[in-house]
């Protein structure tokens, strides 16, 4: 199992998601927004600009929607 978070963007603002992965399937423990503003350096900057052309969500009914690939995925509370 590996567990981590990474930036993405959530009803089309900024936020940090907390995931899981157990084997090919990804468990998603929740979202915050965060504002941009708050990272200043060059490499949290990078960051941002990766992840969020990479994962992009819809949040509605407690459950996430790859906007790219259109799977869902149910909100796992911790």
């Amino acid at each position: 199992m590996e567990s981590g978070w990474c930036f993405a963007k959530v009803n089309n603002r900024l936020a940090e998601i907390f995931f899981e992965r157990k084997g090919k399937k990804l468990v998603f423990y929740g979202h915050c927004y965060v504002d941009e503003s708050e990272y200043k350096t060059k490499r949290d900057k990078q960051w941002i600009n990766s992840d969020i052309k990479k994962y992009n969500f819809i949040f509605k009914n407690k459950e996430y929607i790859d906007r790219k690939t259109g799977e869902k995925f149910k909100l796992t509370p911790p």
